[in-house]
């Protein structure tokens, strides 16, 4: 069974960092792609960033420059660096994970999520 548990959300001004962490159930980080998703009020849920097995990356365009994914697999945590934080990043980060050969930014490909985190940046 596929358990994720986020954390590290917040509130900050623009501008500001958060490290958000996903952590995974035993082999998880080993073998299932892994992604980034946020959701805002009213919006449908938006792929930010994802990591493939081999640890190949691809993120949004929204946030290309200034978030970065990246696994600790002895500590089976899955990371979002985001820096330069705006108001629009405001959302419910979730964490996804799928067995597939590539990791990919569409919510329809994940068949297992974490409860979320939110992240609030204020102008």
């Amino acid at each position: 069974q596929v358990q994720l548990v986020e954390s590290g959300g917040g509130s900050v001004q623009a501008g500001g960092s958060l490290t958000l962490s996903c952590v995974a159930s035993d082999g998880i980080l080993d073998n299932y792609c892994m992604a980034w998703f946020r959701q805002a009020p009213g919006k449908g849920r938006e792929g930010v960033a994802a990591l493939d097995v081999d640890d190949s990356t691809q993120y949004s365009d929204s946030v290309k420059g200034r978030f970065a994914i990246s696994k600790d697999n002895a500590k089976k945590t899955l990371i979002l660096q985001m820096n330069n934080l705006k108001p629009e990043d405001t959302a419910m980060y979730y964490c996804a994970a799928d067995l597939t050969d590539r990791a990919s930014l569409e919510a329809a490909e994940y068949d297992n999520w974490g409860q979320g985190t939110q992240v609030t940046v204020s102008s």
